[in-house]
């Protein structure tokens, strides 16, 4: 049986939907894997980070947002905000001192979302690195067309059929004004800790430049961007995986 197998754990609320998670204690920094919109810890790329760090004895946390995968709550409920909510209520339950944040696609955003938060509560050395894959920050700002969010608005959710799952992706107006209202890229980040951004050239749902663009934006001065020839969105082969663990390695020390 792997670590992620099996029934998860869940963080109850008051307030708030409980929360399904996965944690496996160990050496810091904590490994916190954020998943992308719709998606959820049982994916690939977070499942093989958690069985490599529970293998070399590195602590790390999945979680699924409300109203995803085995967390309670609607998914149309939620925003953005409500997201990265959801990521420190589980960090302050679950992981002490430094964490080390991977985000993937929109998990990307609330990983500089979090990351924020926790230095400006807790002070930097609470952030030990960033580890974004497709990293998807301000997509409700590129990723929409001036018709769609007009429809967004008037009509107060976009569906849109996808390649990666049998449901529509569902874009609710209050996600949409909680994404508008938490735009990073215009504006400079400031995050000191090292940052690494994988992207595949092939990624058809979030361009390369996005990476390009937070590169620049992030005030740190250790900021890598890896373009992966042939990589598409999900950067899920062998090959993409391999390198997102040793990434995270280097990062984890």
């Amino acid at each position: 049986m792997t670590p992620v197998e099996g029934a998860p754990d869940y963080l109850e609320r008051a307030a708030r939907p409980r929360l399904a998670y996965r944690h496996v204690a160990g050496r810091g920094p904590t490994i916190v894997f954020l998943p992308g919109y719709m998606s959820d810890m049982a994916g690939g790329k977070a499942t093989a980070l958690f069985d490599w760090a529970a293998a070399e004895g590195h602590a790390c946390l999945l979680l699924d947002y409300a109203g995803c995968g085995l967390s309670d709550g609607l998914f149309a409920d939620q925003t953005l905000l409500d997201w990265r909510g959801d990521v420190l209520d589980l960090i302050d339950a679950k992981a002490e001192g430094p964490v080390l944040i991977v985000g993937s696609s929109m998990g990307g955003w609330l990983m500089l979302l979090t990351a924020l938060a926790l230095v400006q509560r807790d002070g930097p050395a609470r952030v030990a690195g960033l580890v974004g894959i497709a990293a998807a920050p301000d997509f409700t700002d590129w990723g929409f067309s001036d018709a769609e969010k007009a429809l967004i608005l008037a009509e107060g959710e976009l569906r849109e059929e996808t390649p990666y799952g049998d449901q529509p992706y569902v874009t609710t107006r209050g996600f949409w004004q909680s994404g508008e209202a938490n735009r990073l890229l215009d504006a400079k980040i400031p995050l000191a800790c090292p940052v690494r951004l994988l992207h595949g050239e092939e990624d058809k749902d979030v361009p390369p430049a996005i990476s390009l663009r937070l590169s620049t934006a992030l005030a740190s001065e250790d900021v890598q961007v890896t373009l992966v020839k042939g990589g598409d969105h999900r950067l899920s082969r062998n090959t993409d995986i391999a390198l997102l663990v040793d990434t995270v390695a280097r990062l984890a020390g």
